[in-house]
């Protein structure tokens, strides 16, 4: 039996309801250690493409691969579902991080994850507090179970978007009042303040 046909860190995975497919920033998905490139962007795919096996992403020196992937908004993930294989080429070890937008092989063994997971046939839930917020994703896929390359291809997110209010509000204070700015009352005119 295979380590990982499909494997998942995941809740409520059965559907495409929550999917946040059309949520992710696609032209800027990035994928590092990928030996054909942008191969990496062909594996975030609609939920009704889980199983097309023909576009995938293979690791290029090692076995481990990064992906950087941002999103149009803000959002509370759910859950991450990953296909990947055959055999002994699917990852084992997942690091996710949380809006980094500097991440690289150096920084993903210096930071400290959002949280990681050994990957089996199992099912996980991803521990929502820890994945409110989230602007942009990075998925560094450490290890497989053996294999010289590592191959993925599906990786689907799920949760709740919100979108991010980009215009910046504009506001004047005054630190004291000046007369000359402000028109006079009629009828007023003898009203006077001191402080």
């Amino acid at each position: 039996m295979s380590h990982c046909r499909e494997e998942h860190a995941t809740h409520g995975h059965g559907s495409a309801e929550g999917s946040l497919f059309s949520r992710i920033d696609r032209e800027n998905v990035r994928c590092l250690n990928e030996s054909v490139l942008e191969s990496g962007k062909n594996v975030i795919k609609p939920w009704h493409e889980r199983e097309d096996t023909t576009k995938y992403v293979e690791s290029d020196v090692d076995e481990q691969l990064i992906f950087f992937i941002p999103f149009t908004g803000s959002v509370k993930l759910k859950s991450i579902s990953i296909k990947a294989g055959p055999g002994d080429s699917c990852p084992s070890k997942l690091k996710v991080y949380i809006n980094r937008d500097d991440m690289d092989f150096d920084a993903a063994e210096t930071y400290e994850s959002t949280q990681e997971w050994d990957l089996v046939q199992t099912n996980e839930i991803v521990e929502i507090s820890k994945m409110s917020n989230v602007q942009n994703l990075n998925l560094y896929f450490s290890e497989n179970f053996g294999e010289e390359i590592t191959r993925i291809y599906y990786i689907g997110l799920k949760g709740e978007w919100t979108e991010i209010k980009k215009d910046p509000v504009i506001t004047l204070y005054e630190a004291a009042a000046n007369p000359t700015d402000h028109k006079k009352i009629h009828g007023e005119e003898r009203l006077h303040h001191a402080f």
